[in-house]
């Protein structure tokens, strides 16, 4: 195949300008990718692959890359954190790049030598290409958002003609802007998500950052905590008490996202989960149900975790959980400058109490009236208590297969609350 003149200037300031207007409306960064692969193929580069390669400000991975290839779209592949991570990050073509302290190598990919021993030009190799190109743009420094590796294929056979490598180079710069914006979107979502929850954070993004500025919402409300945390926290290695410390919240806290929920605040050894209540007024609700749902399986995960810390010589963490349903206040509260997102207000003080008579009552699982009556499960009273700073006594509910026998001294009554 002749290798014919570069795309022309006209064509590369117009494919430009879509890619920034696009990238300045939206986060979309696959289909602002494909579309710009899609139209510099179309005016004439010979574009078989493109990847883009940054690393992210996210708790499971290290790193993202973005790959177009002709005919087959945009692909993602990430890096975990970890031995893992790092080994596949020192064989990529990226990392070769950064060992070596480069900012720009090519590797003909159909010739034998001049190659290093990297699995992805290996595999572009076997696929037919025959030319890459490796750029690397650096981001303003500060963050773990380094820069981008942007890198270009063809499966041309004589690969990248002098005047199309300066054409790529040309468009290194606004690719290295667009995908900084992109990767800062990417960044700002995903640290909301983490510290806050999607819900939450989402109101975050949307503006809702001034102190004061809160709504009040009907919410199914899960308190857990850890039986026992601060003896083995006293007596053994804090790293690893956080370490063990983490696995608990795992157990627990998987089921509460998986069934409606979001953590609002971990407090020291438990966490404080909120199920937004859509129909207050409801007897059925769905998320009371959600709710039960997650404690039941929270403490499941709980006790099998525990039945292995055991086998493994470890101190087991048992957990506590109580359930109650309220109006809950969330929004910001804090100081003008630093502020914390949370829920607050009478309901999730009564469930703080509650939780307290779980040792008492030898219950992991205790259930508000409130909640109780809207959860349509089968319950057995265990009691009525004066809570601290309640004005009435509270009547406690216990799922009914929990409940004594008559024989054991209780009224056996099983019934539902509703």
């Amino acid at each position: 195949m002749a290798i014919t003149d570069p795309i022309s200037a006209s064509d590369l300031r117009r494919i430009e300008a879509h890619l920034i207007a696009r990238a300045t409306a939206s986060d979309e960064a696959e289909a602002i990718i494909a579309e710009f692969c899609e139209a510099l193929a179309a005016a004439g580069l010979p574009l078989w692959r493109l990847s883009l390669a940054v690393p992210v400000i996210d708790p499971l991975f290290r790193g993202v890359s973005v790959a177009w290839r002709r005919g087959q779209g945009t692909a993602v592949f990430p890096t975990v954190h970890g031995p893992e991570g790092e080994d596949t990050f020192l064989r990529s073509p990226v990392g070769w790049l950064r060992a070596n302290d480069l900012s720009f190598v090519r590797w003909r990919l159909d010739q034998s030598n001049g190659c290093p021993d990297l699995p992805l030009l290996d595999a572009l190799r076997r696929a037919g290409g025959t030319d890459y190109l490796l750029h690397a743009a650096a981001f303003a420094p500060g963050s773990a958002m380094e820069g981008v590796g942007i890198s270009f294929a063809t499966d041309r056979p004589g690969g990248f003609s002098q005047a199309e490598q300066a054409v790529v180079a040309g468009l290194v710069p606004v690719i290295a802007l667009v995908t900084a914006k992109l990767s800062l979107s990417h960044a700002i979502r995903e640290m909301l998500d983490t510290y806050l929850g999607p819900a939450t954070g989402a109101r975050v993004l949307a503006g809702e950052m001034r102190r004061g500025q809160s709504t009040v919402v009907h919410a199914a409300i899960l308190l857990a905590d850890l039986r026992g945390f601060t003896t083995v926290a006293d007596r053994d290695d804090p790293l690893k008490v956080v370490g063990w410390l983490d696995e608990h919240f795992d157990a627990l806290g998987e089921p509460v996202q998986r069934h409606g929920g979001e953590i609002s605040k971990f407090l020291g050894d438990g966490f404080l989960a909120v199920f937004p209540v859509a129909e207050p007024d409801a007897l059925t609700c769905p998320a009371c149900t959600g709710a039960l749902d997650a404690a039941r399986e929270a403490l499941a995960r709980n006790d099998r975790l525990n039945a292995s810390r055991r086998q493994d010589g470890l101190p087991p963490l048992e957990a506590d959980i109580v359930l109650h349903y309220g109006r809950v206040v969330s929004g910001n509260v804090g100081t003008d400058r630093r502020l914390d997102f949370t829920v607050i207000g009478r309901a999730v003080n009564e469930a703080s109490r509650i939780e307290r008579l779980c040792d008492g009552l030898e219950r992991s699982l205790l259930l508000s009236d409130a909640f109780a009556r809207r959860c349509g499960a089968a319950l057995v009273p265990v009691g009525e208590f004066a809570l601290r700073g309640v004005g009435r006594k509270q009547r406690i509910w216990g799922l009914a297969p929990e409940a004594p026998g008559p024989s054991e001294g209780g009224d056996g009554q099983v019934t539902s609350a509703g």
